[in-house]
C-alpha cells in the first residue's frame, strides 16, 4: 500500500539523514556531543511511505504500518519493519492528510540513507513537541563514507543541531579516515 503525504513525517527523515559526521571527536568519552549544523527540517517534499500493511485507528489518533516499511523524501530513504505514527487533529484524518504528527516510532531494525551518510539501530522515536529524535539498540551505527561513530543511543535535538551519541555501557566508538575530510573541502 502506498501513501503519500506532506506533513512533518518529514522531520524524522531529515533529522538523521544529514548528520555531518566528518569531524573528529574524543574517542576516550562515553558519550559526544556536537553540533551537527547540516541538520535542518523539511516540509516542502512529498513523502511516499509504502508497507505490506496499513491500519489507521481514527479513534485512537494512530496509524500502523507494518512489514517492509519504506519511507522515502527526496534523496532520503529510511527502512523498518514497523513504523507507528501518532497524530492529533479534532476532526482530523489520516486519509484525508489534515492532521499533525505528533510522535512517531519506528521497530524491527532501523535504517537511514541519504548519499554516503546512514544510520542504523534497533529502534527509533521522533517527538514533534521537542524536536527530538532518538535513535536506540544494542548498536546504533552512524557512518559517512568511511567515518564510522558508534553507540547505544543517538539523541538529536533539531531545533539546534546539537547530537549526543551515548556508549553501551562502555566508551563510543569512533574511526575517522583523514582522507575523508580532505574530500569534504
Amino acid at each position: 500500500m502506498t501513501f503519500t503525504r506532506t506533513k512533518s513525517i518529514s522531520a524524522a527523515l531529515i533529522t538523521v539523514a544529514a548528520l555531518c559526521i566528518g569531524a573528529a571527536a574524543p574517542a576516550t568519552a562515553q558519550n559526544t556531543t556536537r553540533q551537527m549544523d547540516g541538520m535542518k527540517l523539511s516540509n516542502d517534499e512529498p513523502i511516499q511511505i509504502e508497507s505490506d500493511q496499513l491500519e489507521i485507528k481514527e479513534q485512537e489518533k494512530k496509524a500502523y504500518f507494518t512489514g517492509n516499511v519504506k519511507v522515502v523524501q527526496g534523496g532520503t530513504t529510511m527502512r523498518a519493519g514497523k513504523m507507528t505514527v501518532l497524530y492529533t487533529g479534532e476532526g482530523g484524518s489520516m486519509t484525508s492528510g489534515n492532521t499533525d504528527i505528533d510522535k512517531i516510532f519506528m521497530d524491527d531494525k532501523v535504517f537511514l540513507s541519504s548519499g554516503e551518510q546512514q544510520a542504523t539501530a534497533d529502534k527509533g522515536q521522533f517527538d514533534m513537541a521537542s524536536q527530538t529524535f532518538v535513535l536506540t539498540g544494542e548498536q546504533v551505527v552512524l557512518s559517512e563514507g568511511p567515518n564510522v561513530f558508534k553507540g547505544c543511543k543517538l539523541t538529536v535535538l533539531m531545533n539546534t543541531g546539537e547530537a549526543k551519541l551515548d556508549s553501551c555501557g562502555g566508551r563510543v566508538e569512533i574511526l575517522l579516515d583523514p582522507k575523508s575530510r580532505q574530500q569534504q573541502q
